[in-house]
């Protein structure tokens, strides 16, 4: 622990060494000037040539005194960059405040001065001391104070108390080397060069501003260069003093916890990058998040069969317990998550309005399909296509396809009319209405144990990163209670979106309302702040879809629409792989034969491989649909 302490400090005072260097630079001019005035006062430095010199430097020496001082003023006042988080407030969470305080003084260290929740899988600290980033009247952050305690929202909803307090050790630790007087003034003058150099790129600065903050921003990015290699090095010495420092707390459990972070990692990458994805992209945003990874993981377990093997945490109690108002907590790190990796607006409204998981299905899912089924017609319209007498059809689009030479021109003009809808105003764009009267009302759907189709997801992703489940098969915990949404039998979605802790209560504290909602609003003292998110960074989950891949996500959507208005399909949601389609006697058997039929039609030109798959589900493609 000393050795990584002594080497951070070391560091640190490299980088401040860096700094000393550029100041010394900038007073050299002046140093000379003084010494040619000296000389001239005395006598000894006399001489028409002598005075030019004095002039000259003087000149010179003012100048770069005044560009000195600009500089410092930029790099002093450059805003650092701020991760968006949701701010807990003590009164929101005091168990968890309690904890972590308890953990600092096991460990000898300064308490973190706040706690915060960001939506990643991953703990950190962060300074917050900057003018720039305290809290109007806040108490907690004055200069000089503790940095903030960052938590993965995962986190707290995958592991038991006991589990998250391992993981946090060595993070809580780090506050020791912080609180040092040169490795914070390291730190602070790190930041500042960084902020400086990323000053000229913000659209909100005049033409003259502008060409101030690039100068400024040229000269911190040579300093920037000069210390980045000691920063780095006195970075890594913190980490290793952390570690030493937090191996005499929790060591052998730190190393348990370390698998569920990389399960819970796992797992909501998934949720994000499945279930999350689409719903943001309709416009909607599901409000319980950090819920819904735990029933990904869950289902992730049964796959590879490990959940039998952790069984013995169930009795434990969860980390999302330690939060007075979970779901409120849950519902503003989904928001932030929608924000973060999608770029939607920072306010619900009637076009960004929250989805709780019993409504995904048909909210969601079903919308998808329809509206991509609209659009992918609307694409053949424009294209000429004949169209057939009784309305929207799968029959148009298969015989579409077994007649074209290729499908590279209904791709593009599938990807330009997705980018018109996305450019265009609202008001502009094809309003996704109620579903058009001239199709059947879909079949209702059978009622049984779920499980949904294959096809709408890469199979590739089937040997992805498993881990342990937490719940049996009946999705109760170990002493009866159900820690999770549990399936609803014959759809597949959660029969909440809380939980029932040991207490007796839901995870969100609250009891149950329609549409997933709360009986009354929780006390402002209680609910969470986003912090930080003034101008979110757009963090993509996925690169934009190629034609090809729009065109099959179409195509999918066509066939899946035909499913359910003809066959009594039902959509559906698996944790893992999204929307899916549950099909089959009883309302649902997975079936992982369309996604080579659609591929067939698409890329050779052959119908018959997915005509074959709607006869075995008893769909009639010839039969209309039912579009948004």
């Amino acid at each position: 622990m000393r050795s990584g302490a002594r080497a951070a400090r070391a560091r640190a005072l490299a980088v401040l060494r860096v700094r000393g260097r550029a100041l010394a630079v900038a007073l050299l001019p002046a140093a000379l000037a003084v010494v040619l005035l000296a000389g001239g006062v005395t006598g000894r430095l006399e001489g028409p040539g002598w005075d030019a010199a004095r002039w000259a430097v003087s000149g010179a020496a003012v100048a770069v005194l005044l560009g000195a001082v600009g500089v410092g003023a930029v790099i002093a006042r450059a805003r650092p960059a701020l991760t968006p988080t949701v701010e807990i407030a003590e009164a929101a969470a005091p168990d968890l405040y309690r904890m972590v305080r308890d953990l600092a003084a096991r460990l000898a260290v300064p308490a973190p001065s706040a706690i915060a929740l960001t939506p990643d899988c991953d703990s950190w600290l962060e300074d917050r001391t900057h003018r720039a980033h305290r809290l109007p009247g806040g108490a907690h952050d004055p200069a000089g104070a503790a940095p903030v305690l960052v938590i993965g929202s995962p986190f707290l909803w995958w592991m038991r108390v006991g589990e998250l307090r391992a993981v946090l050790a060595p993070v809580v630790a780090g506050t020791g080397p912080s609180a040092h007087p040169d490795i914070a003034a390291a730190r602070r003058f790190v930041r500042g060069l960084d902020a400086a150099v990323a000053l000229p790129a913000r659209p909100d600065l005049g033409p003259v501003r502008r060409l101030g903050a690039r100068a400024a921003g040229a000269v911190a990015r040579l300093m920037l260069r000069a210390a980045r290699e000691h920063a780095a090095e006195m970075e890594r010495g913190v980490a290793a003093a952390a570690s030493e420092r937090a191996q005499t707390v929790d060591y052998g459990l730190r190393i348990v916890a370390q698998e569920q972070v990389g399960l819970a990692y796992a797992g909501w990458d998934r949720l994000l990058s499945r279930v999350a994805l689409p719903a943001w992209r309709m416009g909607r945003w599901p409000s319980r998040l950090d819920a819904g990874v735990v029933s990904a993981l869950t289902e992730l377990s049964r796959r590879d069969r490990l959940a039998e093997g952790f069984t013995s945490r169930l009795g434990e109690r969860p980390a999302c317990d330690l939060l007075e108002e979970p779901g409120l907590v849950d519902e503003a790190t989904s928001l932030l998550a929608a924000r973060l990796f999608h770029g939607g607006p920072a306010e619900p409204g009637p076009d960004w309005a929250p989805v709780d998981w019993q409504q995904y299905p048909e909210e969601v899912v079903d919308r998808k399909w329809r509206t991509e089924a609209a659009r992918l017609h609307r694409v053949l319209d424009r294209l000429g296509i004949r169209a057939t007498p009784e309305g929207p059809t799968l029959t148009r689009v298969l015989d579409h396809f077994s007649t074209a030479d290729d499908g590279e021109t209904l791709a593009a003009a599938l990807s330009a009319e997705l980018s018109r809808e996305e450019r265009a105003p609202h008001g502009d764009a094809p309003a996704e209405a109620p579903p058009t009267a001239h199709a059947p009302p879909p079949a209702p759907a059978p009622s049984a144990a779920p499980a949904p189709v294959a096809g709408t997801a890469p199979a590739a992703d089937a040997g992805r990163t498993s881990g342990p489940g937490h719940t049996t098969g009946t999705g109760r915990r170990g002493d009866g209670t159900v820690p999770y949404p549990a399936p609803i039998p014959g759809t597949g979605r959660a029969a909440d979106t809380g939980h029932t802790t040991g207490t007796g209560r839901r995870g969100d504290g609250t009891a149950a309302a329609p549409g997933g909602g709360t009986d009354a609003p929780a006390p402002a003292a209680l609910a969470p702040a986003i912090r930080g998110a003034d101008d979110l960074p757009l963090l993509p989950l996925q690169p934009p879809r190629s034609g090809r891949e729009l065109l099959a996500d179409h195509v999918l959507a066509m066939v899946c629409c035909a499913a359910v208005d003809t066959a009594g399909a039902a959509p559906g949601l698996d944790w893992l792989d999204g929307p899916v389609l549950l099909v089959g006697d009883g309302g649902g058997r997975r079936r992982a034969d369309v996604a080579p039929g659609v591929l067939a039609l698409i890329e050779e030109a052959d119908p018959e491989p997915l005509r074959g798959w709607l006869a075995s589900v008893g769909a009639r493609p010839e039969k209309p649909v039912r579009l948004v």
